[in-house]
């Protein structure tokens, strides 16, 4: 989750080098052509369990829908109020968005770990959001354009959510990670195309902008997200997109080093947190693997700690390689 995070990260960046490409053709582009990548690798898998997928194919389309929604929201909310501000609060909000869904539909519980590591998140977020909106380099007249953009970015982060659990939903069920994934994104592909054949003519006006496509398409969208499959197939809907929080210090942090922005210390403050976040969410995990796996009957208090956890239904901190009807 965290090198997918690390992808996904540099796509605002990247963008900025194709200054006369839309954000819808951005988004179509590396969505879509993404996606349409990974149909055609798990081509086998998905006719394999292809009689599983239709059975399900509610949860299918909803994530679908959500995948050919995102890149446009989340593309044009940078647009509009920065790419700091854009993906901050696009990634920023996805965890909350991720753990209402679960508790809404599947009905579980908010873990301790997962709050702490969620408030120190969204807060880190929080604070980049705030140090960058305090930068005054939008033109005059354009006043409108940050709000529009956070609020294209909400509207990200509940879709992100939305088809990170349907296609955790649709893995537990037994059915592969590849399959899921080119299934949900490969149809999301093909639903971002008409996008791209009215906006994507850009494209094709300059070598420049036709690498920009093609690095969005093949290495955040299509190798993040095969990355971002496979750890689905290992933590709960909620674990991943808080995990994702990585992304907006990798896209602060480019935003410095190669666009030349420069954050203020609050943003900083902000990347300290998300990284205090992403600490708590994976550290606690790794310990208490060892003893569940390893020695499940050792006596005292971290025997208890491991039987505490199972019977309070913890999910987020079952072993990472669980895989069944508990959620991982």
């Amino acid at each position: 989750m965290l090198a997918a995070s690390v992808l996904w990260g540099t796509t605002g960046t990247a963008a900025t080098f194709a200054p006369d490409v839309s954000p819808l053709a951005i988004g179509a582009v590396a969505m879509g052509f993404g996606g349409l990548l990974q149909a055609a690798i798990a081509a086998r898998p998905m006719l394999a369990f292809g009689g599983s997928l239709r059975r399900q194919w509610r949860t299918v389309a909803l994530g679908s829908l959500a995948v050919a929604l995102y890149p446009l929201a989340f593309y044009s909310s940078m647009h509009l109020a920065g790419v700091a501000v854009g993906t901050v609060v696009s990634i920023g909000s996805a965890p909350l968005a991720s753990a209402v869904v679960e508790r809404v539909v599947d009905k579980r519980r908010f873990t301790r770990r997962w709050a702490v590591g969620a408030l120190l998140g969204v807060s880190g977020a929080v604070l980049l959001c705030l140090a960058e909106a305090g930068h005054p380099d939008q033109a005059a007249g354009a006043e409108w354009s940050t709000p529009a953009g956070i609020v294209l970015g909400l509207l990200a982060g509940l879709t992100y959510a939305l088809y990170s659990w349907a296609a955790h939903r649709l893995i537990n069920t037994g059915v592969p990670s590849r399959a899921v994934m080119g299934a949900v994104f490969g149809i999301g592909g093909l639903l971002l195309m008409p996008v791209l054949a009215a906006t994507g003519a850009p494209f094709l006006a300059s070598w420049q902008n036709f690498s920009v496509g093609a690095y969005m398409a093949i290495v955040p969208m299509f190798a993040g997200y095969v990355l971002f499959g496979w750890g689905l197939a290992r933590v709960r809907a909620s674990t991943a997109t808080t995990l994702s929080l990585a992304e907006t210090v990798v896209a602060a942090v480019l935003a410095v080093i190669v666009v030349g922005e420069r954050l203020p210390a609050l943003a900083w403050a902000g990347a300290a947190l998300v990284a205090g976040s992403l600490f708590v969410l994976t550290l606690p995990a790794r310990r208490r693997q060892r003893p569940a796996a390893d020695a499940p009957d050792v006596p005292g208090r971290q025997s208890r700690k491991v039987t505490s956890a199972a019977a309070a239904g913890s999910v987020s901190e079952a072993p990472a390689g669980s895989s069944g009807g508990s959620g991982l």
